[in-house]
């Protein structure tokens, strides 16, 4: 079991969802990625997305787009963000995601990317251009090395859909709880925790909500109705107006440990 599993499953015996961070590598700097994920974990983040600065994105909204930006002028690379990873290794055993487009992949190589990222240490990858009926090169190089392959669903994933998903993935499901881009306002469907209900059944996997979760009300809501709760956006624009980003995220996770 992935480092990702187990720390479902170590919450799961407490009676507590994860707390998924995504930040940009590289915004500021690299160095800076590296003591944020410090400061992430020490504040109540359970698993840590790292996104790979990419010039087109298709999924970001304006907030992560900026990121990305300021973190290409500074020449971050996936190259560099997996050495940041493994440079992080000696300092923490946190569950690492790397959130990055197909073409870095692609252009670092498939095999060489996943034997890279496993050896620094990297647990999981979403690439969220990739649809898993296209996915097999690169389950095939990531599984074998450890690399847990994490695909999107949306609102619109039919049943097959679902299937198809959940035999691509691995550690968990990315359910996007809206159809639009990140930092998006959240949209509190009724029927959402039935519907997350049988998409696990379906795909005997945990199922995590992200897009839109921007306060601690959301962060509660969210994990009343799922199995981990993904908030990026938010702590992006923390992150860029040098605000309280720590406190933050402790508010996040404290709500996610209240009743609902």
């Amino acid at each position: 079991m992935s480092r990702i599993g187990a720390k479902f499953d170590e919450l799961r015996a407490k009676n507590e969802k994860p707390l998924i961070a995504y930040i940009m590598a590289g915004d500021p700097s690299l160095e800076d990625t590296g003591r944020l994920v410090l400061e992430l974990e020490a504040s109540g983040a359970d698993i840590i997305e790292l996104g790979v600065p990419f010039s087109d994105p298709m999924a970001d909204g304006p907030v992560i787009q900026r990121a990305a930006e300021r973190a290409l002028v500074r020449g971050v690379t996936l190259h560099s963000v997996i050495a940041l990873v493994k440079k992080l290794r000696e300092k923490t055993s946190i569950p690492l995601i790397l959130m990055t487009y197909y073409n870095p992949v692609l252009k670092y190589g498939e095999d060489g990317f996943a034997a890279d990222a496993a050896e620094a240490g990297v647990d999981g990858i979403i690439v969220p251009d990739l649809i898993a009926d296209e996915a097999d090169s690169l389950i095939a190089a990531c599984r074998p090395k450890g690399i847990d392959t994490i695909f999107l669903l949306a609102p619109t994933s039919t049943p097959e859909r679902v299937e198809i998903v959940a035999k691509a993935s691995r550690g968990f499901l990315y359910y996007v709880t809206i159809t639009g881009i990140t930092g998006s306002a959240l949209v509190t469907e009724m029927g959402m925790r039935e519907r997350i209900r049988e998409i696990g059944a379906i795909a005997g996997l945990p199922v995590a909500l992200g897009f839109g979760i921007a306060t601690p009300d959301d962060a509660a809501w969210a994990a009343s109705v799922s199995d981990g709760v993904i908030v990026g956006s938010a702590i992006v624009k923390k992150i860029a107006a040098n605000d309280d980003m720590k406190s933050f995220v402790s508010s996040l996770k404290e709500a996610m440990r209240q009743p609902q």
